[in-house]
């Protein structure tokens, strides 16, 4: 069977685009790789990309030069984690308490690690979890 080497892109769908980038530039200092009216991509740790797409404008197929990217779109209240150092685990909570982001959750999971779960602007779940949560991080 062929190999994968990792997840490479998250997507996101948001409702406010423009909110959505500010938020993910504000909060977590992303820098934006591609932009137009109907997404963004981020930077994330030089690695992953995150994508936010506005909800419904990519429902009909994308040309590019190179190809087609085919239809694709999301609702819900979706859930992803970003890695952090434990180190760095109760700066992110001064963090996000400064910036008026509650936390909704915090826990301890049984290898060690930790995690605390908050809302972005569209009640997306966003997790910032230490290496212990799982047996491979």
């Amino acid at each position: 069977m062929p190999g994968v080497v990792g997840v490479l892109e998250t997507a996101l769908y948001v409702e406010d685009l423009s909110r959505a980038m500010r938020f993910y530039e504000d909060v977590f200092g992303l820098s934006r790789i591609a932009s137009d009216d109907r997404f963004c991509a981020f930077n994330v740790a030089g690695r992953q990309v995150l994508l936010l797409f506005r909800r419904g404008a990519s429902t009909m197929p994308v040309p590019l030069s190179g190809g087609t990217v085919p239809p694709h779109d999301g609702t819900g209240q979706l859930h992803f984690a970003f890695s952090i150092a434990a180190s760095e685990l109760p700066a992110w909570e001064r963090h996000l308490e400064k910036n008026g982001i509650p936390v909704e959750s915090k826990v301890h999971w049984p290898l060690g690690g930790q995690s605390i779960y908050f809302r972005d602007p569209d009640q997306h779940l966003v997790e910032l979890a230490t290496p212990g949560i799982w047996p491979i991080y």
